[in-house]
């Protein structure tokens, strides 16, 4: 059996039962509120059959009601399986089988999206929507008052370089130690407060959720990220923390103009992939507290961070690895020496165990109970990180990782396409956006007959922005595609 403690939330309902646990532009939720909802709410998902160890789907954008059935899951033991909205049906329905889920949770404004993607299952489940459970007579059922570190809580999907998404798990253990080890980085406040415009489905923001109920902290939470909302939240609402990603950052400096966030606004936690020089440069013109993290879904959130005493002195560096995590640099099986670049590894209580039902990835991924991360960078002969590229194939837009192979294997289903390469083109809105190079075989083949083709079964980050007609992919012996070739033709 592993390590247990209180239930989070009661915890915090505890110790704090006036303490604003949710606030929005339009409501406020304390911690006993909260709890006493999330309960009430896990006893009407046990009506409807919900039980232990099941693994439930959630598609929805930020808002309470979300909140409230990520608790009242964790009360009933069972797995919230997180779906991003973004996707398409077919990839939703992918991912819905893969974690094998005994039902599907959904914001009413998505009851399309849901219902598309269920039909896409071979074998269908139940779809529900948050106003329909919360309408059913609750059932007596013994709910959790203690939670196992152990125990499996969430899982989120990550690209795979196969083309297919692999589940990762993440442990109340991992969200827990991920808490922890940011508040023994950042520190804590009785004053902090922090905005979340990330999507809860993806880690960076469910992480914000779990420091709530671990710090006793209020979450400013926003649907989606909107410049003009969360400006006037630093400026207005007392906000003290926010996590963001470049193209974020970017808009919030425009907005700012010549102006200066307040005093206790303290960190601005910029994660999703490697910032430009140029974007550090007018952070630090503009007097704004940007702590760079590295992070990924694997790792619970951020497991590198720059402390603040370094922000200035290290800039463009992730920083060291958390209180209770290791990094190093290895090449060619040895540990780089400074400067050296190579493979990014990690270790840590808030790195995940594996990912589900996936053990060829689990073999690949982990050695000695470290996790390779596939990403570049190298250490300074301080020891801090710096950030090269995100996997040598992966490409970053607007903080969504997106690999190229998931895009090549649905050209490769189109008629006319004998053969398609997709790399990352820079973008000044959102760093990258996916180009395609393709060879046809069809000549009265379009590109846009090929985007139309795309927007249908992809996610529309990851629609190609521009199309390209070769004659022939540049590859190696290996038969590989030379995407550096592709992207000297761009």
């Amino acid at each position: 059996m592993s390590e247990v403690i209180p239930h989070w939330l009661d915890k915090q309902a505890d110790l704090s039962p006036d303490g604003i646990a949710i606030e929005t532009p339009e409501e406020k939720w304390t911690f006993l509120q909260l709890k006493k909802q999330s309960r009430n709410y896990a006893m009407k998902l046990a009506a409807h059959g919900v039980t232990a160890r099941d693994h439930v789907a959630i598609l929805s954008t930020n808002c309470i009601e979300m909140v409230v059935a990520v608790h009242a899951l964790s009360y009933l033991g069972a797995v919230a399986v997180m779906i991003n909205t973004r996707l398409s049906p077919s990839e939703i329905a992918y991912q819905l089988e893969d974690a094998n889920v005994s039902c599907l949770l959904y914001r009413e404004s998505l009851d399309g999206l849901a219902n598309d993607s269920v039909e896409a299952m071979e074998a269908p489940v139940f779809a529900y929507g948050f106003k329909a459970i919360d309408r059913q007579e609750a059932v007596e059922v013994n709910l959790k008052h203690e939670l196992e570190l152990g125990e499996l809580f969430t899982i989120i999907y990550t690209s795979g370089t196969t083309g297919f998404p692999k589940g990762v798990e993440h442990t109340f253990g991992n969200h827990w130690w991920s808490a922890v080890s940011s508040a023994l980085n950042l520190g804590l406040s009785d004053q902090d407060k922090w905005l979340s415009a990330l999507p809860l489905f993806h880690v960076g923001g469910l992480s914000v959720l779990v420091k709530s109920v671990v710090y006793g902290m209020p979450v400013y939470l926003l649907e989606k990220f909107e410049v003009d909302k969360v400006h006037h939240a630093i400026m207005a609402e007392n906000v003290t923390i926010v996590s963001v990603v470049s193209v974020m950052l970017e808009r919030l400096i425009e907005k700012l103009g010549s102006d200066n966030y307040p005093d206790q606004f303290r960190c601005m936690l910029l994660g999703g992939g490697p910032a430009s020089a140029t974007l550090l440069g007018k952070a630090k013109q503009h007097g704004i507290p940007i702590f760079q993290t590295y992070g990924m879904t694997e790792t619970s959130s951020q497991i590198v961070t720059l402390s603040p005493k370094y922000a200035l002195e290290k800039l463009g560096s992730a920083g060291k690895a958390l209180v209770p995590a290791q990094m190093k640099i290895v090449k060619e099986n040895r540990i780089s020496i400074p400067y050296m670049v190579g493979e990014i590894f990690v270790k840590g209580p808030m790195v995940t165990k594996g990912y589900y039902n996936n053990p060829s990835a689990n073999e690949k991924t982990f050695l000695d109970g470290w996790l390779g991360t596939g990403d570049l960078g190298y250490v300074d002969e301080d020891g801090f990180l710096y950030v090269k590229d995100r996997r040598t194939d992966l490409i970053i837009s607007g903080g969504e990782n997106i690999y190229p192979a998931e895009i090549e294997a649905v050209l490769g289903g189109m008629e006319g396409i004998r053969e398609a390469g997709v790399i990352g083109m820079e973008d000044s809105q959102w760093g990258q956006v996916p180009a395609a190079f393709v060879v046809k075989t069809d000549a009265s083949l379009s590109e846009a007959g090929i985007l139309d083709f795309c927007s249908k079964r992809l996610a529309k980050y990851k629609v190609p922005k521009r199309v390209y007609f070769i004659d022939a992919l540049p590859r190696n012996a290996s038969n590989k595609i030379v995407r550096q070739k592709l992207k000297e033709l761009l």
